[in-house]
């Protein structure tokens, strides 16, 4: 039995609701859907996780992927779209530096922000695999000029050789420290 202060999928609802991060009915939909796991004691990984099926979140995921060029292009779509639109992002293109990915490879992530280009600096080691620090540079991005929230990196407990999406959240100052007092999340 969980407690009052065990974090939980409806522990999390609740503060992300009060906090106005999500709305009630984006709370309760969500709720829904973990039903099955919604009282279940989470550890600080799976709650920074949990963050992305309120939609609050994006992760980059730390395992193989389809592809570099493909997969930017949905990462940052998807931030896009959890930062509420308010950004376009196109043209989203690995351009690949000189050399083959053994040792590591210079690479950019290009894209057009509303009309804008962006260049961000990349190292690549194999095509299916991303670059965690340039991708949460290039999500950053999708947040608009004026929005309060901006993007940032969950900080959690690490076991050592264990691998780890990045988790990235949208929130304003006061809903960071929210997330830290309430779930234990640091944020860099």
């Amino acid at each position: 039995m969980p407690t009052e202060s065990s974090t939980t999928y409806r522990r999390i609802g609740a503060l992300l609701r009060d906090t106005g991060m999500v709305s009630e009915e984006t709370a309760r939909s969500t709720l829904e859907a973990a039903a099955a796991y919604a009282d279940d004691e989470l550890g600080e990984y799976a709650a920074a996780r949990a963050l992305e099926s309120f939609g609050v979140a994006v992760s980059v995921h730390a395992d193989d992927i389809d592809s570099i060029h493909g997969g930017y292009a949905g990462l940052l779509a998807e931030a896009a779209e959890t930062a509420g639109g308010r950004v376009t992002v196109t043209d989203v293109r690995v351009v690949e530096g000189e050399g083959d990915l053994d040792g590591g490879r210079f690479d950019a992530i290009e894209f057009l922000r509303d009309g804008r280009p962006v260049s961000i600096p990349a190292e690549h080691f194999a095509e299916d695999y991303y670059d965690h620090e340039a991708a949460c540079r290039a999500i950053a991005e999708t947040a608009h000029g004026d929005d309060p929230r901006v993007w940032r990196n969950v900080g959690f407990a690490r076991e050592r050789g264990a691998g780890y999406d990045s988790i990235m959240v949208l929130a304003t100052s006061e809903q960071r420290e929210a997330l830290h007092r309430h779930l234990g999340l640091t944020f860099s």
